[in-house]
This record gives structure tokens, C-alpha cells and sequence, in this order.
């Protein structure tokens, strides 16, 4: 990881504490690495709105966040709290670190529709999108989000199945979410024999 990577972590992780979010970043920002070594696309752009597209979760109450996300009815207006303070809290960010201004605006639109907006702009904000969504379908994420939202593993798994073409955007994200799904059911069906 370049080291200017490593500064947005360590100046993000007081706002990442919240919700599992140091954890949830870690594994999106893996998945920003292959989509931009598939897909291409500005780096400095996708990796930076990666790392910092939850911070904003700090800015909720504990007894609100649970409530703001997940499969049972989240209340959008408070998802969206976290979409505009996380933009917030990223411009601060980024400008410690002296971003040029035009990225640090780029940056935070998309912070700042990561989760609402439907109609991503360009190719960064499509990967960003599809970065935070594909921790849904990674093993640790999908053991994580079942039990935060007490829901039976195989309910949840087909949850997953019927959302997966609508939350992702670009072909290579929709087939590294089969892959988790797979290898998910393949877990879930040792542990049900």
C-alpha cells in the first residue's frame, strides 16, 4: 500500500471504530485494488473515497447506526447522515494531506452518494460502489452482517442472491459476488451435514 494510503487509514481509523468499520474498509479497499486492476480508472480517486466512504458512521449515534442499514427496513434518512458527514469529515481529511481541490471535491461526491446515489457518474464512483457492496459477499463480511442483523445465514444468503444484480454495477464486481456466494453456500452446507 502506498504510503499515502497508509496516512488516510491512520488519520480515518478514529472515525473507522464505529460499526466494524476498520475491519469493513480493510476488505473493501482489497476489492478497489482488483476492480482497478481490472476496470483501470484514477487510483488516486477510488482509493482514497474507499478508505474513507464510512467514516461518517462516527457521526451516529450507537443506538442509530443499526438502524440506518441492513436488510429489515433501514430508515434512508439516516443512511444518508452518514453519506453527507463522511464528506464532511473527508474534506478535513484530505486536506491535512493536501489533496489538489478538484480531487478532494471528487472524492466527496462520491462519499457522499456511495450509498444513495443510483446512477453512478464515471467509472470511480461505479468501483467505489461496487467495493463497499462486495464486502456483503465476501465470507467474513457475510459472518459479520448475518449475525448484526439476526438473520438465519441462509436467509440471508438469499437475500444476497436476489439483490446481487441490482446493488452492483460492473460485470467483473457481479462475478467476484458469484464467487462469494458460492463459496459461502459451500460453508453454509459442511455446517448444516
Amino acid at each position: 500500500m502506498k504510503k499515502i494510503y497508509q496516512e488516510i487509514f491512520k488519520l480515518a481509523r478514529p472515525y473507522l471504530a464505529v460499526r466494524e468499520n476498520q475491519f469493513h474498509t480493510e476488505i473493501c479497499y482489497d476489492y478497489a485494488v482488483k476492480l482497478l486492476n481490472y476496470y483501470g480508472g484514477r487510483e488516486d480517486i477510488v482509493l482514497p473515497s474507499i478508505i474513507l466512504h464510512d467514516v461518517g458512521w462516527s457521526a451516529l449515534p450507537d443506538d442509530k447506526i443499526y438502524l440506518a442499514f441492513g436488510p429489515k427496513n433501514p430508515d434512508k434518512k439516516l443512511n444518508r447522515v452518514h453519506e453527507i458527514e463522511g464528506a464532511k469529515i473527508a474534506a478535513t481529511i484530505l486536506r491535512q494531506l493536501s489533496f489538489k481541490n478538484e480531487d478532494c471535491l471528487e472524492i466527496c461526491r462520491i462519499i457522499e452518494n456511495h450509498d444513495s446515489g443510483k446512477n453512478p457518474a464515471n467509472l470511480e464512483e461505479r468501483l467505489v460502489k461496487d467495493a463497499d457492496k462486495l464486502w456483503r459477499f465476501n465470507p467474513d463480511g457475510f459472518n459479520t452482517d448475518y449475525r448484526r442483523f439476526d438473520i438465519a445465514p441462509l436467509q440471508y444468503w438469499d437475500y444476497l442472491s436476489v439483490n446481487r444484480e441490482e446493488w452492483l454495477f460492473t460485470d467483473y464486481a457481479k462475478s467476484l459476488a458469484a464467487e462469494g456466494l458460492e463459496k459461502i453456500r459451500t460453508k453454509l452446507l459442511e455446517i448444516s451435514i
